[in-house]
């Protein structure tokens, strides 16, 4: 397999992006070698769909052809060195079809989460707490070298869907210090389960949010949770309940509270999911790494 004759526009996305976040000038670490070890580690366990995926031992997710997945701990090790924090409920990183987007699933042992407020957030209110969590892990990214960011505003708001427990919502984001670059946006889904829930969060930017919706929607579609984990196997005499309740998925409130602020680039606060936008043209370059299948070979 000739796959270091990709290696070319992988590096210069690389140089781009740490052109553009100042890691030259200011980090402490060697990115670049950071870098090249997280691609060259997650290029060697990279599985193409179709199969099967554990998620925790609490749910099944049938992978697509076409979907590329990269497992623990290399999928941690490309976050880290985008300048991400460790998260142990990440179960990998699953490369969209498109190649320019994403997927993290996570799977969070909250408890049961009660979501009878989900009727009565109010969005503006949840934007704020959004926008006052990344200022907070903006501290950790310059201390990276890694350029500070912002969230711009919704994409899609808040909304929850009683029947199927999901919720889904959509922030946009940029770099702080940016005039024209293009803005990063997350597609956030849950879904809630009898003793936590799984999230499946779609990175990509405002411009392709839009045709890889679809694409997350069939992975959620291909999940289930398995016999006696799902929501409507909750027992209220024996089960856990979570501390916090829906809100706290869109606006990281029970992160404050437990002390579990991420990176703002790879999803700030346990329960914030956010993108740095130079990433993006990162990931789009290194996607080809992934691919088992060499056209020349």
């Amino acid at each position: 397999m000739k796959i270091y004759r990709h290696l070319g526009s992988a590096w210069v996305a690389i140089a781009l992006f740490a052109s553009a976040s100042g890691v030259a000038q200011a980090a402490k670490i060697d990115a670049e070698a950071e870098m090249k070890a997280a691609v060259e580690a997650s290029r060697a366990v990279a599985k193409e769909g179709p199969m099967d995926i554990d998620l925790a031992r609490q749910a099944t997710l049938k992978l697509p052809k076409g979907y590329t997945y990269i497992p623990q701990p290399q999928a941690d090790q490309l976050l880290k060195a985008m300048g991400n924090g460790a998260d142990a409920s990440r179960l990998g990183i699953i490369f969209l079809p498109s190649g320019n987007s994403f997927v993290v699933p996570r799977f969070i042992d909250s408890g049961y989460i009660k979501d009878d407020e989900a009727k009565d957030w109010n969005a503006d209110d949840m934007l704020k707490s959004l926008k006052a969590g990344t200022e907070k892990t903006n501290k950790e990214r310059v201390a990276r070298g890694i350029a500070e960011m912002e969230i711009v505003g919704w994409v899609q708001k808040p909304t929850y869907e009683k029947a199927t427990h999901r919720l889904v919502w959509s922030i946009e984001s940029k770099e702080k210090a940016g005039k024209d670059e293009a803005h990063g946006a997350n597609y956030n889904t849950f879904v809630l389960g009898r003793e936590g829930y799984v999230s499946m969060n779609l990175v990509t930017g405002t411009g392709t949010v839009a045709q890889d919706k679809p694409m997350v929607e069939s992975l959620l579609a291909n999940m289930k949770f398995k016999e006696g984990k799902a929501y409507a196997d909750f027992n209220a005499s024996t089960d856990k309940v979570a501390e916090y309740g829906i809100a706290a998925l869109v606006t990281g409130i029970a992160a404050k509270k437990l002390g579990l602020f991420a990176l703002i680039a790879a999803f700030a606060a346990k329960f914030v999911k956010v993108i740095a936008v130079a990433g993006l043209a990162l990931f789009a370059g290194l996607f080809s790494l992934f691919k088992r299948k060499d056209k020349e070979q």
